[in-house]
C-alpha cells in the first residue's frame, strides 16, 4: 500500500482527501451529482432570463397572487429542487463515506441507500428549520421589545438617521451570525443521518458535539465553497453560457457535499471514535482510501492541527 504525505485535520486535508476518493470513482460521483443539477440550473437559468428580459411561457411571479395553479406549480417545482438538492446529499454522503473506508460503492447501491435515508433526512431538515425559524423569530421578537420599550421611555425614533440605519445593519448582521453560527452546529447532520441512521433532532445534537473543535474548518469549507459558488453563479450570469455555468455549479455542490462528509470523518477521529492505526514513535492516524489509479485501498496519514 502507498502512503500518501500527511495531511493535518484541516482545510487543506479535508479538500484533499475529499478530492482523491471522487477522482477514485469520479463518474459514479458525477452520475450522483446530477440530483444537484435542477438547483445549480435554477440558481443560473432563473436569474438569467429575469435579467436578460426574457420570459418563461409562464409568468409565476406576475400571475402568482391571481393564478392559484401558477402558484401551485411554483411550490411543486421548489419542492422537486428541494428533493433532488436531499437525495443528492445523501447518495453523495454515503459514497463519500464507504469510500474513505476503501469500500467500493456501486450507483445503484447508493440510488438503492435512498430508501432508507431520504425520509430521515426530509424530517432531519424540517426540525432544523423549524428551529431556526423559532430562533429567528424569537430574536426579532426580542428587538421589537427593546424598540417598543425605547420608545415606551420617551426616546424618538428618526427612520431616516444614520443612527436607524447602523442599528439596522447590527441587527441584520446579528441575526445573520446567529444562523451561519447554528448552520456550523448542525452542518455534520446529514451525514449523521446517512451514517448512523438518526433522524429529527438527535443528529442536530450529535453534530453539535462532534464539530467542537473543527467549527473553524466548517466555517472556512462554508466560506470556501459559497465564494467559489457566487464567482460561478456572477461570471456565468453575465455571460452567454448559463447551461455550462450550471454544470460547474453542480461539480461545485459535489465537492462541497464530499467535503462536508470527510469532515464528518475527520470530527470522528478527533473525537476518538474511529478505529484507527497509530504507529509508534509517531502521533499520525492512518485511515484508508481509495487509490487514485488502482481504485484499492491505500493509507493516508492524518494529524490533528
Amino acid at each position: 500500500m502507498e502512503i500518501t504525505p500527511v495531511h493535518a485535520l484541516n482545510l487543506t486535508g479535508v479538500l484533499f482527501t475529499s478530492k482523491r476518493i471522487i477522482r477514485a470513482n469520479y463518474f459514479h460521483f458525477l452520475s450522483l451529482s446530477l440530483f444537484f443539477l435542477p438547483l445549480s440550473v435554477s440558481l443560473i437559468i432563473t436569474p438569467y432570463f429575469h435579467y436578460s428580459g426574457h420570459h418563461f411561457p409562464v409568468d409565476l411571479f406576475n400571475n402568482f397572487p391571481q393564478n392559484h395553479k401558477a402558484v401551485s406549480s411554483h411550490l411543486l417545482y421548489i419542492l422537486f429542487i428541494y428533493i433532488s438538492t436531499l437525495c443528492a446529499i445523501a447518495t453523495i454522503s454515503y459514497s463519500t463515506y464507504h469510500g474513505f473506508e476503501g469500500k467500493h460503492v456501486s450507483f445503484f447501491t447508493a440510488l438503492k441507500s435512498l430508501t432508507s435515508s431520504i425520509f430521515p433526512i426530509i424530517a432531519t431538515a424540517i426540525v432544523a428549520h423549524a428551529l431556526l425559524f423559532l430562533i429567528s423569530l424569537t430574536f426579532l421578537l426580542f428587538v421589537g421589545v427593546v424598540f417598543t420599550s425605547g420608545q415606551s421611555l420617551g426616546f424618538v425614533i428618526d427612520y431616516n438617521s444614520i443612527h436607524f440605519t447602523l442599528f439596522s445593519v447590527v441587527v441584520v448582521a446579528t441575526l445573520i451570525s446567529v444562523i451561519i453560527y447554528f448552520h456550523l452546529n448542525w452542518s455534520l447532520a446529514f451525514v449523521i443521518v446517512v451514517a448512523e441512521s438518526k433522524w429529527g433532532l438527535a443528529p442536530l445534537i450529535r453534530s453539535s458535539y462532534l464539530i467542537k473543535g473543527m467549527r473553524s474548518v466548517s466555517f472556512l469549507l462554508l466560506l470556501y465553497f459559497g465564494i467559489f459558488s457566487g464567482i460561478f453563479v456572477w461570471l456565468f450570469l453575465c455571460g452567454y453560457f448559463p447551461m455550462l455555468g450550471s454544470f460547474f455549479l453542480m461539480l461545485m455542490f459535489l465537492r462541497s457535499t464530499a467535503s462536508n462528509t470527510v469532515l464528518y470523518m475527520y470530527c470522528k477521529a478527533l473525537h476518538g471514535e474511529l478505529a484507527l492505526e497509530i504507529d509508534e514513535g509517531f502521533d499520525h492516524h492512518y485511515i484508508n482510501l481509495p487509490s487514485d489509479e488502482e481504485k484499492v485501498p491505500q493509507i493516508v496519514s492524518v494529524v490533528a492541527a
